[in-house]
């Protein structure tokens, strides 16, 4: 018959409960810091406190929307100015 073991330690871990708010400077220095060949985005995302995969989106986007806004010789609108707007026309 299997024996129970109680467990005497229990570790809570929390985060705080909210999301980080980046600026846009501080993405695009974390971005920019990845585009150094010998740079490993983990490490780069671990030093500043970023996972991985929402800097691999970040990275993305910026490199997307650079080419489009160069190639277009245009403006690029932010995320929230579109918001807004689609907000207005419903």
């Amino acid at each position: 018959m299997p024996e129970h073991v109680l467990m005497s330690e229990i570790e809570i871990i929390t985060d705080g409960g909210r999301r980080r708010r980046w600026t846009a400077a501080e993405k695009l220095r974390i971005v920019e810091e990845t585009l150094d060949e010998r740079a490993s985005i983990s490490v780069v995302a671990r030093r500043n406190g970023v996972a991985p995969n929402l800097l691999y989106r970040w990275r993305r986007l910026m490199l997307e929307g650079g080419s489009v806004a160069v190639s277009e010789d245009d403006d690029v609108t932010s995320n929230k100015v579109v918001r807004q707007m689609e907000d207005r026309i419903r």
